[in-house]
């Protein structure tokens, strides 16, 4: 396949030309004429409902803030889809499709007119009309530009500081911004490195779309600015009006007096700088090839080559037979797999990588604590938890450990029509993207020539539906993670010729001693109304080569080598915009087989999920990059010609990619999960931990047996998603072997018998961490759940490390953290986040447990580890470490922080939707879900 230029494929290219005149953009002065709007049916007949907390509006006045700061108050509708949210948690068990809408919005199209709480119209060919329930804008336009720029001013309405705050996390300039808060500079560092542009790369990208992608690309950059349009006509309307959210004032922007001062104008470079943001965060997959290789140097180290390779595989896992996939019919998606025999690996040299510094220069009084100060005010407080404070070593680049751990936290349910009590298909799917107020998506609604959807767009860039339902048909995805990140070992020169060292900063390409490019940052800020944090300032620096942005710094055979991390999508960071627009096109989706080609067009590493009255339906998207014959993806490769990406174009970043037949697909299986799981055999993990036991199992099993049974509705796949998200990964799928395990002898001490009868008691009853009633903050299980939080790691390290050694065990917990319960205030999610169990070694312990057991297992550990092989031993180790668990006072397990006491055991969990500009929001109980979610059944088709 030659290099992508991204201009459309054919079957989309004749979509184009059938649609002749429709595409052309509908902007002032357009010499066509504008297309008709398609008629809107809702086929959904009010089977469609979704959810979003805490709410729809993000905006709050400054008076409006200094309210819910003296009072508790909220504005109208920040916080009224909180408690239906919340509220699932013990509604689940007596769910019946009548009762959805109890926890869920009526996610039809339109308003009733009993229902319309206000109506607005920025301009004559745009009406936007908001529900008394949610206050959702419904958004429909008679001309294609102003749909969009109806969507751009409702962004504004509901998201406008929020999209100020991501503009310049993209530009990594935020703590100029909004201030020298730690969380802030946490926020920068985390992103800028991923994508550091300049504005003239910035401009790049929108020239490009708009010039290479045809009639689809020019229609998306007029698509774009309409929007911009809109947000700025609404800009500058709040700021005149006195309306504009209360953060201006707060960080100093604006005088709540005088009212001098000014939001500064958006443009469309800022939307490619908040697609960076998103894309890196959610669709991003691969990397941490730099500490795999620490790791498998540390197994030969202490094993030898021969045996350290087979031991590393055996706990890197990328084919394992005993994971759970999303396409389970049989069908293989080789991808990324083990070569034969590798070419081009560049191991570094033992002790010799250090990572790259980020930060220079640092001035003021900021310290080295990246999480922000207990009294940080709320409003300069954004995001603090996503970016994992473990991941980045103070000053250097991120990514120096990641393990190649993504933040990928979404799941998806769908089944057949075959299973069904209606005979069509049922979907629950939705991103799991973090809490946050406000929240990072907002809903609406979008109607017009072209387009016809509603469901999420990310605050910044809603100029189409990213997630949720067309006329007939919806849509979600999962963050995928597939590698489409590849580090590079560059070999470092001097331009004069003399001995280069570890800090050069010239490097070899195409036989040239070439200068990399330095990029920079400068940041300073001073103390605000809100931030009384002192006055400072530091410099970013990364340096950019042909193959990358360099990460670590290191030798390799003796000579001084950089690093480099490579992903196919930067400089691309907008380019799935062409997909997007697809599909929400009402005349191009179709069918299951016209939503895989719109999903192809999306370059990010997401899987896709569809469903209508007829068919479910998969697709994995991303620009998977085609390697050089015997390359090994799962590390670092020599940068040389022959071991480049197959057509490799560095100033474009543009390569031959693998063709859609080639991307896990599939249409009409009995039925589909995914929770950030496997999607197909022999189709290559990007990371650890995809083994034998993984959470996308709590779905698994309870979808496959309710398939197996039949009639399923649209609440009973609901309340399997619900169950699923209150359990305890380990509790439910390990526990039962370590009990095996301490009862293959009989327990003579009476008060570890008491402590194992309670780990069963709780077993028995589901493994959940769930209150005793409604509102008591009380778990029903406390104890055997305190105990399990504190055995876990106790566990672990006592079955494995004795046989791995001390180096060779911190190596891979380097890869792969061994536990992300919901208590936990590490892994890439960070504490209060709902999101748990996606990264662990449960999978290592399961294969380990049933080795020692005698039990069968496929793609066992090279070694068994637990008690070394021997059950008497192995069973020891677990009783020792459990006795210790059991006395760990609950203060010790659950230390507290800003938002608990110490020993508050279900508040330690709880879900804390962190704020992102002045209003906060009360904390609920912890689930393992979706943020947005859908629930689904088309009952009709066009």
């Amino acid at each position: 396949m030659p290099p992508r230029t991204r201009t459309l494929r054919a079957a989309t290219v004749a979509a184009v030309l059938a649609l002749g005149t429709s595409l052309l953009a509908s902007v002032p002065g357009a010499a066509a004429a504008e297309p008709k709007p398609l008629a809107v049916t809702d086929h959904c007949r009010s089977q469609c409902a979704d959810i979003l907390p805490p709410g729809e509006n993000g905006n709050a006045t400054l008076v409006e803030i200094l309210g819910n700061k003296a009072f508790g108050t909220h504005p109208a509708h920040s916080d009224d889809q909180l408690d239906r949210y919340n509220g699932l948690v013990p509604g689940h068990t007596g769910l019946t499709d009548q009762k959805l809408t109890d926890f869920f919005n009526d996610a039809s199209f339109g308003v009733a007119a009993d229902q319309v709480e206000s109506v607005t119209k920025p301009r004559d060919d745009v009406t936007i009309t908001r529900d008394k329930k949610s206050g959702v804008p419904h958004i429909k336009g008679t001309t294609r530009y102003g749909t969009e720029f109806g969507a751009g001013f409702a962004a504004g309405q509901d998201r406008l500081w929020l999209m100020d705050l991501f503009r310049h996390i993209g530009r990594g300039q935020l703590t100029s911004f909004a201030g020298g808060a730690l969380a802030n500079q946490g926020l920068e560092q985390q992103f800028w490195p991923q994508a550091p542009y300049t504005e003239a790369d910035l401009e790049a990208q929108v020239e490009r779309i708009r010039t290479t992608e045809g009639a689809r690309g020019e229609q998306a950059m007029a698509d774009a600015q309409a929007y911009v349009d809109g947000i700025n006509a609404y800009r500058v309307k709040s700021k005149n009006g006195r309306y504009f959210p209360g953060e201006y004032v707060l960080t100093g922007k604006i005088d709540s007096i005088t009212n001098a001062g000014e939001i500064q104008p958006f443009k469309m470079t800022d939307l490619i700088s908040i697609a960076s943001v998103v894309g890196g965060q959610f669709g991003g997959g691969g990397g941490g090839e730099v500490q795999a290789a620490l790791s498998l140097l540390a197994a030969q180290q202490k094993y030898g080559v021969e045996e350290g390779t087979r031991v590393w595989e055996s706990f890197r896992q990328r084919n394992d037979p005993e994971a759970v996939l999303t396409v389970h019919d049989g069908t293989s998606f080789p991808y990324a797999g083990k070569p034969d025999r590798a070419r081009g690996t560049a191991l570094p040299d033992a002790g010799s990588v250090t990572p790259e510094p980020l930060i220079h220069d640092r001035t003021g009084s900021a310290g080295t604590d990246r999480k922000a100060p207990v009294d940080a005010p709320a409003a300069l407080e954004p995001l603090q938890g996503m970016y994992d404070d473990g991941v980045i070593p103070e000053g250097s680049l991120p990514g120096s450990g990641d393990g190649g751990q993504k933040r990928g936290m979404s799941n998806a349910l769908l089944v057949s029509g075959k299973h069904t009590a209606s005979g069509n298909p049922i979907a629950v799917m939705g991103p799991q993207t973090g809490y946050f107020a406000p929240q990072l998506m907002m809903l609406q609604e979008l109607q017009g020539p072209g387009i016809s959807a509603r469901g999420v767009s990310f605050a910044g860039v809603g100029m189409y539906i990213q997630m949720g339902r067309g006329q007939d048909y919806a849509w979600s995805a999962t963050s995928a993670a597939q590698d489409i990140t590849d580090t590079y070992a560059v070999e470092l020169c001097e331009p004069d010729g003399s001995a280069p060292t570890k800090d050069s900063t010239h490097y070899r390409h195409d036989g040239a001693c070439t200068a990399m490019e330095k990029l920079e940052r400068t940041n300073s800020w001073k103390p605000t109304v809100a931030d009384s944090t002192a006055a400072g300032s530091y410099r970013m620096q990364v340096f950019r080569t042909g193959y990358g942005i360099v990460t670590h710094r290191a030798t390799v055979d003796g000579k001084p080598v950089a690093y480099t991390s490579l992903r196919t999508t930067y400089r691309h960071e907008a380019d799935s915009i062409i997909g997007f627009q697809l599909l929400n096109d009402p005349a191009y989706v179709t069918d299951a087989a016209s939503f895989q080609q719109a999903a192809s067009h999306i370059d990010y590493a997401f899987n896709w999920f569809y469903a209508d009255s007829r068919t479910t339906a998969y697709y994995n998207s991303g620009m998977n990059p085609v390697r050089a014959a015997g390359v090994d993806a799962a590390l670092p490769v020599r940068a040389e010609k022959a071991y480049e990406w197959r057509g490799y174009d560095p100033a474009a970043n543009t390569t031959d990619y693998t063709p859609f037949a080639e991307h896990p697909h599939s249409s009409g299986q009995d039925y589909y999960i995914s929770w950030n799981n496997r999607q197909a055999e022999d189709y290559s993990t990007a990371a650890f931990g995809f083994g034998a036991v993984h959470r996308g199992d709590l779905l698994d099993d309870r979808v496959s047996a309710l398939v197996e049974e039949g009639g399923v509705t649209r609440a009973s796949l609901t309340r399997a998603m619900a169950e699923a998200a209150l359990t305890d990964l380990r509790g439910e799928q390990l526990l039962p072997e370590l009990l095996k395990v301490l009862r293959s002898q009989p327990v003579t001490d009476p008060a570890l018998d008491a402590v194992v009868q309670q780990l069963d008691s709780w077993r028995a009853a589901g493994a959940q961490r769930k209150e005793t009633s409604q509102g008591s903050h009380t778990y029903t299980h406390a104890d055997a759940v305190r105990i399990m939080d504190a055995w876990w790691p106790k566990l672990i390290e006592a079955e494995f490390r004795p046989g791995l050694g001390d180096g060779l065990y911190t190596a891979l917990t380097a890869n792969l953290a061994t536990d992300e319960s919901p208590a936990a205030s590490h892994g890439p999610s960070g504490a209060h986040s709902g999101s748990a169990f996606q990264y662990g070694w449960w999978g290592f312990a399961d294969k380990d447990l049933r080795q020692v057991l005698g039990q069968p297992v496929k793609g066992p550990l090279a070694k068994t580890y637990c008690g070394n092989g021997d059950l008497s031993a192995c069973r020891s180790a677990l009783l020792t470490t459990l006795k210790e668990a059991a006395a760990v006072p609950a203060t010790t397990v659950y230390p507290g922080d800003d938002s608990c006491k110490a020993g508050e055991q279900w508040c330690t969990d709880a879900i804390v939707h962190r704020p992102l500009g002045g209003i906060s929001q009360k904390s609920i109980h912890w689930q393992n879900r979706p943020t947005y979610q859908q629930v689904v059944e088309f009952p009709s088709h066009r």
